[in-house]
């Protein structure tokens, strides 16, 4: 007789069997994505925990994605066949002193990384809103922080290993590979599974930030680059209900003098005398520390600490790039839509990114500032603004985020990316079947 473990009920019913088929039907469910406004078209999902039993799962599937932490809105890591889940590989695998580098494995999160970093002394040179996200989805969706210096998230990795179509290993170096790697590293899921990234490291830092009211909208068009240039990371945020600007917020390194530090008044926005959330109606207790309270790096980049909800919770985003030559003209177009978003909205921000060389990038060769939409979750409403917003922006060469909410045609997303074609190339080189293209690749590269 095999050895069984079973669990006995007070009634004396043994219920062993019973919980092996509830596990099996748990893992039917469909999963949403972190807004719930997406339910995966799968439920077919695998959680594997070594590189032998990602190249076993892709070898066996003829359609296959990776799926990230979930914090995108719209259907870029979706399937409807199978998704290859890498939570479980969450580590590092090796931290580089000398050469001032991190390597970890494909499942892991910003909120993961950066403690490990900074008590071994080292940093990130910059970090989005939230910590939530997955360090290998941001960087291949492009996912930024702010900063008039400083390159989106992807512009850290020095290297990527990832799992072919074919069930090999690939691997892409930025001192070795030159475009290969600037067409590899914002792959948008479309070169293969992650399973792990080599990041730049700098020695850590610490940060404070400044929060300033009410800034007259006048003040922003006509000091712009002042204002956006005041600190580290700068953020503004606005409802476009009124002719200023809500909240100005500014990430500092600590000992280093800038004309903003302990001042009452910022180019007429008055310092802010306690904590506040970006949508000012909400309380900020999941808001990263305030009033010049200096912190180490990762818990004053993000806006949103690690163990609290983001942002409202319950929203929709989208997210558009502009030249940052054309940043105050590409605001008051949209401010000029002011009531018509309002009953929609719940805030948007202003951000600046540098520019990169990576292919895909919405940066690429391009100082930008990028406009983002947190809205109310009705997709009806919002599907309807998305265009005349894009309408608005179509004279500046505008590009939406990739893992955002977006109506603009592939026709357009193809003249707006002069890389696209030999992008297409290059992955038809490690997908020649197409075995990691969905519905959203096919939509917005395939049908251009």
């Amino acid at each position: 007789m095999t050895k069984r473990t079973f669990l006995r009920l007070a009634s004396g019913v043994l219920v062993a069997p019973l919980i092996s088929s509830f596990k099996n039907w748990t893992y039917q469910i469909k999963l949403k994505n972190w807004a719930g406004n997406l339910e995966y078209s799968t439920s077919d999902v695998h959680y594997p925990r070594s590189i032998e039993e990602i190249q076993q799962l892709v070898k066996k599937f003829d359609n296959v994605k990776a799926l990230g932490t979930r914090h995108c809105f719209n259907d870029i890591a979706d399937s409807r066949h199978h998704l290859i889940s890498l939570k479980e590989m969450n580590k590092v695998v090796s931290l580089n002193k000398k050469e001032q580098t991190v390597t970890i494995e494909g499942g892991m999160n910003y909120g993961q990384l950066c403690p490990f970093l900074n008590e071994n002394g080292f940093a990130l040179h910059n970090l989005a809103s939230l910590p939530h996200i997955s360090v290998a989805g941001a960087c291949t969706t492009a996912t930024h922080g702010s900063g008039v210096k400083n390159g989106n998230l992807a512009t850290a990795v020095r290297a990527i290993e990832f799992i072919t179509a074919d069930g090999e290993i690939g691997r892409f170096s930025k001192d070795k590979d030159g475009e290969k790697f600037n067409a590899a590293v914002v792959g948008l899921g479309a070169l293969g599974i992650i399973t792990k990234v080599t990041l730049a490291i700098e020695p850590a830092y610490i940060m404070q930030q400044h929060v300033y009211e009410n800034m007259p909208l006048e003040q922003m068009k006509n000091n712009f680059e002042k204002i956006v240039s005041a600190g580290y990371s700068v953020s503004l945020f606005t409802d476009w209900q009124k002719e200023i600007i809500n909240e100005v917020w500014i990430k500092s390194l600590s000992g280093k003098s800038t004309e903003h530090q302990g001042v009452k008044e910022f180019f007429e926005a008055k310092a802010a005398t306690k904590n506040v959330h970006p949508i000012i109606e909400l309380s900020a207790e999941n808001c990263t520390e305030q009033l010049g309270v200096p912190g180490p790096w990762y818990e004053r980049l993000p806006h949103f600490k690690m163990g609290f909800t983001p942002s409202s919770g319950k929203e929709l985003q989208s997210e558009y790039f502009i030249p940052s030559k054309n940043a105050v003209e590409a605001i008051m177009a949209v401010q000029k839509m002011g009531k018509e978003i309002g009953p929609h909205l719940f805030i948007s921000e202003i951000r600046t990114i540098a520019g990169d060389d990576l292919w895909m990038s919405p940066c690429y060769k391009q100082n930008s500032v990028a406009l983002h939409f947190t809205w109310k979750q009705d997709w009806p409403a919002v599907r309807k603004l998305l265009p005349k917003i894009e309408k608005e922006l179509a004279p500046y060469g505008v590009k939406p985020h990739w893992g955002k909410l977006f109506t603009m045609p592939p026709q357009t997303l193809a003249s707006r990316y002069p890389k696209m074609q030999e992008y297409k190339n290059f992955i038809a080189g490690f997908d020649p079947k197409a075995k990691f293209r969905n519905d959203f690749l096919k939509k917005n590269f395939y049908n251009a």
